[in-house]
């Protein structure tokens, strides 16, 4: 893209001056209308060093409300907090919510790119990033982002001629540092890693747009109208239902709830044995992932009263309390409804050597949200994929991710919902919300099973955990938590 680029005529300086005036006072009034349709825009600038990002963007913004919009600055090399996440984690969290512009000076083609230039990504990690920043961009397009891409581009004398004149200026010669002398002196070895990133990540659904660069004023009209008809686009589509994706992943077969055999059993002292030495294995293990680094993700789903709370205290006892939190999920606050659904998920993922339990997951988007109404069908039926994918990209981060769906009858339930209900000190986890989703039952039991069917993959598989008996399903639970970490320390 950036090897056959042809540049376009450059305006004279008045129709410049007007031209930019117009679309200033038009991107002004877009801004209303993004925030009234709830739209959320990212704007990301990339480009080579001392192309003039910074002073577009000023201009661009020149006539916008500042309330409503967020300029960041991320830098290519991630902290040390952040290399102990998921690549895409201190992106994800950072995603505008609707209604809201943000505009990005370098997002994740940096990280990309800089480590490609330097020889420290290999070719199957650069692959792997790549396939995991077209599925981000596509997810949030998908789910209603607009997401515009340019990319600054100047020549390599230009690029010198330039970083003499801010080196040479003490007022900014701290905008240039040795690694803008480095891309200069090799330009065409980053112009090859860069042409072929834009390649790589040059989708319909976020393309990029090359931006001649020779003059900001020049730049900034460029950007102003991508960026107006790009809004236009995208207000235009609010609402259209984005196009449902064929599952890529390998499911492996699971049962119906109807066919889970719930007599299972253990033996009073079996369990208490059992509970004892699973504990204290899990403690000991709890050291080793924290020296080696391991991130573990546990998800808890189930019917209510099957037992999650009583199951995940005995995972929980047997851990240091500084090295796992565990994430009750509720109904999404507003903050969270105004970003991706996954968006708060994101910023809840631990760090290496720590474990995250989730009490209630992502999965309330394909059952909740769908039984209630709380999202359209389009919406869950994409989430299927898009869950997939997200589990996807947790595992080839290097988490361990464990999923148990808590499973007990219909009969066994409603005891449970009447001893609560006369048990004066439970009668805190009982509501009227409770009950109501019981009469749902079979509307549940339905999106249940399609979730085990289309999200049960082979590389973050369910695991049932029959719970009539909750003896038998904490330490069905405890064991496979401790072959799961076991297994990974020992890679």
């Amino acid at each position: 893209m950036l090897k056959d680029f042809a540049r376009a005529t450059k305006p004279e300086k008045e129709e410049l001056k007007a031209r930019t005036a117009i679309e200033q006072a038009r991107l002004a009034a877009n801004q209303i209308r993004i925030k009234n349709a709830k739209v959320p825009v990212m704007v990301i600038f990339e480009g080579w060093g001392s192309a003039g990002k910074g002073t577009t963007l000023a201009k661009v913004i020149k006539e916008m409300d500042p309330r409503f919009f967020q300029a960041i600055t991320k830098d290519s090399e991630p902290t040390d907090e952040e290399r102990r996440r998921p690549f895409l984690w201190r992106y994800m969290i950072e995603i505008p919510k609707e209604g809201q512009f943000k505009f990005f000076d370098t997002w994740w083609k940096e990280e990309v790119t800089t480590a490609r230039v330097m020889g420290t990504l290999s070719d199957d990690e650069y692959d792997r990033r790549i396939d995991s920043i077209n599925t981000a961009e596509r997810q949030l397009v998908d789910g209603g982002y607009l997401v515009m891409k340019f990319f600054f581009h100047i020549g390599q004398k230009e690029q010198r001629r330039r970083l003499d004149g801010l080196k040479a200026d003490e007022n900014t010669s701290w905008r240039v540092d040795e690694d803008d002398y480095w891309e200069n002196d090799n330009y065409d070895r980053c112009l090859a890693v860069y042409d072929r990133y834009l390649r790589d990540t040059n989708r319909s659904n976020a393309p990029w747009y090359i931006i001649d660069a020779r003059d900001s004023s020049w730049s900034a009209l460029q950007v102003l109208e991508y960026l107006n008809t790009g809004i236009d686009v995208a207000i235009h589509n609010r609402g259209t239902a984005a196009p449902l994706r064929q599952n890529v992943f390998r499911l492996k077969k699971t049962p119906p709830l109807s066919e889970i055999n719930l007599n299972k059993t253990i033996d009073e002292n079996e369990y208490h044995e059992e509970l004892k030495r699973l504990q204290q294995r899990l403690s000991e293990l709890h050291n080793e992932l924290y020296r080696k680094r391991i991130p573990v993700i546990i998800g808890y789903e189930g019917w209510d009263a099957a037992g999650k709370g009583g199951n995940i205290k005995r995972i929980t006892k047997a851990l240091d309390p500084r090295g796992y939190i565990v994430h009750p999920i509720a109904s999404p606050e507003r903050n969270e409804l105004a970003h991706h659904y996954l968006w708060r998920f994101w910023n809840r993922l631990p760090k290496s050597g720590h474990i995250a339990i989730f009490d209630r997951t992502w999965y309330g988007r394909v059952m909740v949200e769908r039984i209630e109404g709380f999202c359209s069908e389009n919406e869950w039926r994409r989430a299927y994929n898009e869950i997939n994918e997200f589990e996807k990209e947790l595992v080839d981060a290097g988490s361990v991710l464990i999923k148990f769906w808590v499973q007990i009858d219909s009969q066994t339930q409603l005891a449970r919902f009447t001893d609560r209900q006369n048990t004066p000190e439970k009668q805190w986890k009982i509501t009227d919300e409770d009950w109501r989703n019981r009469e749902k039952w079979d509307a549940y039991e339905e999106a249940i099973n399609e979730m085990l069917r289309k999200t049960n993959t082979s590389f973050a598989p369910w695991y049932v955990l029959e719970s009539v008996d909750k003896r038998y399903a904490r330490i069905k639970a405890l064991r496979i938590v401790v072959g799961a970490i076991e297994q990974a320390c020992a890679r």
